[in-house]
């Protein structure tokens, strides 16, 4: 029986093993094609007509400032439309319309459209807003999102190549340094579009539009077969959909984004869980499809690790779980120390160096965010429990809403923590398991230390540390501002007024 679970152990972890080195293969791909960026083409004699899209679900605190950004872009006013694409069921609504009635004063293109039902969630109002976009194509940008004022005269130009079908715009962060966990965030987020998406697009492998902060061309979406609601990442599902019908994408890294990060653990793996069983959805629905498709192998081995990417939460819980009890004299000493090198050099060191790598490349004073890129590995670790059941009821074809992850504008602590009404969580159940994960990975790392065992000790360490911190947060929703709290940053920026 020790030897079934034995080598079903090392099974799991060359699984993980191969998720490690392809880690390492993005790195590579990235500095391989780093100096390929995008060359911004001449921009055309007619600048084409396009139109702004502004997904909305009850974002009071946010849409303002968002519809105020998109008012103010620099493109030529008879040429651009903007629609508020709105499934609101609280005040918002009511801003939006005296917002846009003051807009449309100046001459300004504007739609407010409202559906009776929210059927297709995210999905469903951007193919509600195809329907009536008079515009060639389409910047979608989200609620909590700014739009930059040269955005359209930075992306429209690609579009003179007819193969180009989508441009995505990299994100930046407004509340950057507002917490701990919105500072974690950024660093993870950046290493997704400092290393992934840039070594995609040099590459020439398929890549994702991001949901927001990226502009389309309308014949594209419609050749793939518009929005769909199958997924949960509807940007995900068309990008590829898209990229299969021979439709290309450019990733522009220098064009940034400004958006709010979640202030809340809980609203933090609400988007997470999200993230994770859309993609999961995704490979369900798409892979096979790439696998067939007449594409470099190249390009479909690099879509395997993208899209199931994330089933390494469930294998590396089920993984780390059975560790401590192996190394109690379970598990063969050279075994051991292949399990190591796996769970050391293979997993944490090679997110470390593609963390630390996306910092370097997006920002000059990178080396001030060393000390904070273990705890950004210790935090995707806490998310374990939380994206493991994303991923299960993905492959179970377990249907869930489209949850938005709330957004309150970065005002300042006192009055955002001050007013009941505007707490979106009062703590999660699933906190208690982290917390007793937790004490569970911080004995056994007592217990490799004691055992000598200097290469397992670190890793538990910091699975304890990840748990114990996603696991407290998210009893505690409002201890990361009350504790944690950092500068209010310039989220709480708005365009000047009508």
């Amino acid at each position: 029986m020790e030897d079934v679970l034995a080598n079903g152990y090392l099974m799991l972890l060359g699984v993980l093993a191969l998720y490690g080195l392809y880690r390492y293969y993005l790195l590579i791909l990235y500095f391989r094609g780093r100096s390929l960026r995008p060359v911004e083409p001449t921009p055309p004699r007619a600048w084409p007509r396009v139109t702004i899209q502004i997904p909305v679900y009850n974002e009071r605190d946010v849409v303002e400032r968002t519809i105020r950004s998109a008012c103010e872009v620099d493109y030529p006013q008879d040429r651009l439309e903007i629609q508020v694409l709105d499934d609101s069921t609280d005040e918002t609504s009511t801003i939006i319309a005296t917002l846009l009635e003051r807009y449309q004063a100046r001459g300004l293109t504007l739609q407010h459209l409202r559906r009776s039902t929210r059927s297709g969630f995210k999905a469903g109002a951007l193919t509600e807003g195809l329907r009536h976009a008079a515009g060639d194509f389409l910047a979608v940008f989200d609620a909590d999102f700014l739009v930059p004022r040269d955005f359209l005269h930075r992306t429209v130009p690609f579009f003179t190549d007819p193969l180009v079908g989508m441009v995505q715009a990299r994100w930046g962060h407004l509340n950057r340094d507002y917490s701990l966990l919105t500072r974690l965030q950024a660093i993870l987020l950046d290493g997704h579009f400092g290393i992934e998406q840039s070594a995609r697009c040099a590459a020439g492998h398929f890549f994702s539009f991001n949901g927001t902060a990226g502009i389309w061309r309308k014949t594209a979406i419609v050749d793939a077969g518009g929005w769909s609601a199958q997924t949960l990442t509807e940007d995900l599902d068309l990008s590829y959909r898209a990229q299969l019908k021979g439709w290309r994408g450019v990733f522009l890294p220098e064009l940034v984004c400004p958006a709010e990060l979640p202030i809340e653990m809980t609203a933090w793996k609400i988007q997470q869980f999200r993230w994770t069983k859309g993609s999961v959805e995704t490979a369900k629905k798409l892979l096979r499809n790439v696998l067939r498709a007449p594409i470099p192998w190249s390009v479909k081995l690099d879509a395997v690790g993208h899209l199931t990417s994330y089933v390494c939460y469930p294998l590396g819980l089920i993984a780390s779980l059975g560790t401590i009890p192996l190394m109690m004299g379970w598990l063969p000493w050279p075994h051991q120390i292949v399990a190591d090198v796996v769970w050391f050099v293979l997993l944490t060191v090679s997110g470390a160096c593609f963390y630390l790598c996306g910092q370097r490349a997006l920002d000059p004073s990178w080396f001030t965010r060393i000390p904070l890129v273990p705890w950004s590995l210790a935090v995707t670790v806490g998310l374990s429990v939380n994206n493991a059941w994303a991923v299960c009821e993905a492959l179970l074809g377990r249907s869930s809403p489209f949850l938005r992850t709330p957004k309150f504008g970065a005002r300042p602590r006192w009055a955002l923590w001050d007013s009941r009404r505007d707490r979106a969580f009062h703590g999660s159940p699933m906190g208690w398991i982290e917390l007793g994960l937790a004490l569970y990975f911080g004995m056994g790392a007592v217990a490799a230390l004691h055992r000598q065992l200097w290469l397992t000790a670190p890793w538990l360490m910091l699975f304890a540390a990840g748990f114990g911190y996603v696991g407290w947060f998210s009893l505690r929703p409002d201890s990361p501002i009350r504790w944690l709290g950092g500068r209010l940053s310039t989220a709480s920026w708005r365009p000047s007024e009508v």
